[in-house]
C-alpha cells in the first residue's frame, strides 16, 4: 500500500480495526469498511483494488472485483487452490480488468538476466534445477516433535475487540477464534494458507518458469515431515518432471523447503548459498545462482561468469516498483508486469507442489483436464468446500 499512496486511496476495508489501524491513521480520508462486499456495494468512486488478505479469501474478493468492473492487484499466491487459479484466471479475461498478481521480483533485472542467459545458451541446455527456502511456517506454540497429527487448538480465548473473527473465517470451515490463526501463522493451516510454498516457493519459481518455458508438470511427487490434515509439513521436498519444450530438453526441478539442496561442487569453498533461499539452474556447460526474487544472479564458479560475454537485453526492464507498473497500465502505459494469467499459472505450478505433499504419491497430472490418471484420489485438493453464504 506504500507503494500507491501517491494515489487517491478512497476506501481502506478491513476485519481487524486494530491490526489494520496503522494504515487507517495513515490514510484518514479514506473511508473504512470492514465487508469488502458492503465497500463494492457502495462505494462507487472506486477504480482500482489491492487485495492483500490470507490465501484462503483471495480469490473470493478478486472475482467480486473484476465482476464490479475494478482492476486488481492481488498478493501471491494469487488463490487457494487450482480451481480458483483457473477461474481467476479465467474471469480477468472476461472482464479485460488490468491485473497484477504481487510477486514483486518478476519486475526486477535479476529475473530478465537469468532468463537472457538461459536463452542465451550461457549455461548451456538446463535439465536440473533446484529451488529452495530454509525458511517453514508452523502454528506457535505447538511442539511439533511429539506427535504426527496436530489438531486444532483447544483453548477458546474471547475474540479480541475490533475483530469480525467470522468474516476473517469467511469460506472457510467455521472454527473458534485463536491467536495462532490471527493474527499468528495463519499460512501453517490448510485451510487458510498455502505453506511456504505458496509464500516464498511463488516467488522463486517463478524465475524458474519463466526462464525454462514450462507448461503443465508430467509429474509430481513428495516427501515430507509430519504430515497431518491441518498444517503444511516443517521441511519438504517436492520433485516436478516437465517434459521437453520447443528446444529446450525435459528438466527435473526440485523444490526444498525448510531445508536446503546439496551444496554445489562448483561454488567456491568460502562462499555460501543465498541465505534465505534461492534457485540453481544447472546445465550441461555450467551453472546460475541467484537469490528468492531471481535478484543478484550470477554463473558459479566466479571464474566462468567473468569470463561470459552478457548479451545485449532483449526482456523489456522496469523502473518503478510492481505496484506502480500495475498503476501505469491502469492509466494506459503499457502492460503490467505479471498479470492474472501468468500468475495464475505460477499459483498452479506451486499449489501442485501442496497436492503432492497432501498425498505423498507420485502424480501423474494431465494439465488440460485437471486430472490425477493414476490417483483421482487427490483430486479433491485441486478444490475445496465453501462455508454457507461464500461462493465463488
Amino acid at each position: 500500500l506504500r507503494n500507491m499512496e501517491s494515489q487517491n486511496i478512497v476506501a481502506l476495508c478491513d476485519v481487524d480495526d486494530q491490526y489494520a489501524d496503522k494504515a487507517f491513521q495513515h490514510f484518514p480520508s479514506a473511508k473504512r469498511y470492514k465487508d469488502f462486499r458492503v465497500m463494492l456495494d457502495k462505494q462507487k468512486d472506486i477504480d482500482a483494488v489491492m487485495i492483500a488478505t490470507p490465501d484462503h479469501t483471495h480469490a473470493l474478493i478478486t472475482i467480486a472485483a473484476m465482476q464490479a468492473g475494478k482492476h486488481v492487484y492481488c498478493q501471491k499466491p494469487l488463490t487457494h487452490t487450482i480451481h480458483e487459479a483457473r477461474q481467476v484466471a479465467e474471469i480477468a479475461r472476461q472482464t479485460g480488468v488490468v491485473t497484477q498478481m504481487g510477486n514483486q521480483g518478476h519486475s526486477g533485472d535479476g529475473i530478465r538476466r537469468v532468463c537472457e542467459w538461459i536463452w542465451d545458451g550461457a549455461i548451456g541446455p538446463v535439465r536440473q534445477v533446484a529451488a529452495w527456502c530454509r525458511l517453514t511456517y508452523f502454528p506457535p506454540g505447538q511442539d511439533y516433535w511429539c506427535t504426527n497429527y496436530y489438531d486444532k487448538p483447544a483453548e477458546k480465548p474471547p475474540v479480541p475487540a475490533g475483530l469480525a473473527w467470522d468474516l476473517w473465517l469467511g469460506p472457510a470451515p467455521y472454527r473458534d477464534y485463536h491467536p495462532t490463526y490471527h493474527p499468528g501463522r495463519w499460512r501453517a493451516w490448510w485451510d487458510f494458507g498455502c505453506g511456504m510454498m505458496g509464500d516464498r516457493g511463488v516467488h522463486t519459481l517463478d524465475t524458474v518458469l519463466w526462464a525454462l518455458k514450462l507448461g503443465h508438470p508430467e509429474s509430481i511427487q513428495a516427501s515430507i515431515t509430519n504430515c497431518n490434515d491441518q498444517t503444511n509439513p516443517i521441511a519438504s521436498i517436492v520433485t516436478y518432471r516437465f517434459p521437453a519444450r520447443e528446444s529446450l530438453p525435459p528438466v527435473r526441478v526440485t523444490w526444498y523447503e525448510g531445508l536446503e539442496p546439496p551444496r554445489p561442487e562448483e561454488l567456491e569453498e568460502k562462499r555460501k548459498l543465498p541465505p534465505e533461499g534461492g534457485a540453481l539452474f544447472k546445465g550441461d556447460n555450467g551453472t546460475i545462482l541467484c537469490g528468492v526474487y531471481g535478484e543478484s544472479p550470477q554463473i558459479i564458479p566466479y571464474e566462468k561468469m567473468k569470463a561470459y560475454h552478457q548479451p545485449e537485453p532483449t526482456l523489456p526492464r522496469i523502473r518503478e516498483s510492481h505496484e506502480e507498473n500495475w498503476i501505469r497500465a491502469i492509466k494506459g502505459n503499457g502492460k503490467t508486469s505479471s498479470d492474472f494469467r501468468y500468475g495464475a499459472a505460477l499459483t498452479e505450478l506451486a499449489l501442485l507442489g501442496n497436492v503432492a505433499k497432501r498425498t505423498q504419491a507420485k502424480l501423474d497430472w494431465d494439465g488440460d483436464n485437471m486430472k490425477f490418471p493414476n490417483y483421482p484420489e487427490a483430486e479433491q485438493y485441486l478444490t475445496k468446500e465453501y462455508r454457507q453464504g461464500w461462493s465463488l
